[in-house]
């Protein structure tokens, strides 16, 4: 029986060997299957959320890019405000002619010696300037064809016409009521336009008989 109990070994250094080598091998495989495949899944998500949105704004920079043309910009303001000088011509012409005024000068146009709010005499040329505002915002929707664009090629016109009559006056400033005619014109210009061009963009397109 001492012989028997004495050939009996328990293999202990094998067992500790072979649980190292498992933990080993769990370490050497990294994260169970499930994880990796959820982290997986994130990145995909990620891209699909991050792809498109780098794209609509690559589009949108190429599509200001080519939006915004310098020469075009600078045509349309020029022949914008050749045409609302020519428009208040022609109005102070027909004022002439119905209401017999005084002659027709370029004092009419670039000085403040006409306007005056307080008498009638003064809203015969003020009548004038507000009808050429009206006419500036039908060339609006020929000339810009944008209503987000009315505001700015407004403010340009009379920006530039304030400039024009300082230096015609050797740069005097206006009066007042020069002023409040302008402005009255500028906001009848702005809005009268934007509708018009609005009216016009969401006209419906013709199309072409097959």
């Amino acid at each position: 029986m001492a012989s028997q109990r004495s050939n009996i070994v328990i293999p202990m250094g094998n067992a500790s060997s072979d649980r190292s080598s498992t933990v080993n091998n769990n370490n050497n495989n990294g994260p169970p299957p499930s994880m990796r495949s959820s982290s997986s899944s994130i990145l995909i998500n990620q891209q699909v959320i991050v792809q498109p949105i780098m794209i609509s704004s690559i589009h949108a920079l190429n599509a200001a890019r080519n939006n915004f043309n310098p020469q075009l910009i600078i045509s349309q303001i020029l022949c914008l405000q050749c045409y609302y000088y020519i428009s208040l011509g022609l109005i102070f012409q027909c004022n002439y002619i119905l209401f017999g005024l005084g002659s027709i000068t370029l004092d009419r146009l670039f000085t403040d010696t006409y306007l005056n709010i307080w008498s009638a005499a003064g809203w015969v040329d003020n009548g004038a300037v507000l009808s050429a505002s009206v006419v500036g915002s039908i060339l609006l929707t020929i000339v810009v064809e944008k209503s987000k664009k009315c505001l700015d090629f407004s403010i340009t016109l009379f920006v530039l016409h304030l400039l024009v009559c300082t230096l015609y006056t050797g740069g005097s400033i206006p009066s007042m009521d020069w002023w409040i005619i302008h402005f009255i014109g500028m906001i009848i210009m702005v809005l009268f336009g934007e509708y018009l061009c609005s009216k016009k963009e969401l006209s419906d397109i013709p199309l072409l008989a097959l």
